[in-house]
């Protein structure tokens, strides 16, 4: 897995993953947004929460960037958004079996 953004929380349930971590293409359900108490983090988990990254909802990466730190294309519910890496690492997801 990758290093640890610092503003997420570490600690994962076996099972689960970042979403930055996910496979394109790969349907997952979203579990949680993971921030720490800081003010910053704290706006970023109720922006993700306003577009639709709330538990239970379907996530799926539709693209990555080319370099390595560039945002990915990720689907939630009916709408697209282009997420930069750390954000997508806050957001925990259980990937669904096929």
């Amino acid at each position: 897995m990758s290093k640890n953004p610092p503003n997420c929380i570490p600690a994962l349930v076996p099972g689960e993953l970042r979403l930055a971590d996910l496979r394109p293409g790969t349907t997952a359900r979203v579990v949680g947004v993971s921030t720490d108490d800081a003010a910053g983090p704290a706006e970023m988990g109720r922006r993700l929460a306003e577009l639709g990254f709330l538990p239970g909802e379907a996530v799926r990466i539709v693209a990555r960037g080319f370099m390595a730190r560039a945002p990915i294309a990720v689907r939630v519910g009916t709408g697209t958004f282009a997420l930069r890496l750390f954000e997508a690492a806050c957001v925990r997801v259980c990937p669904e079996q096929p």
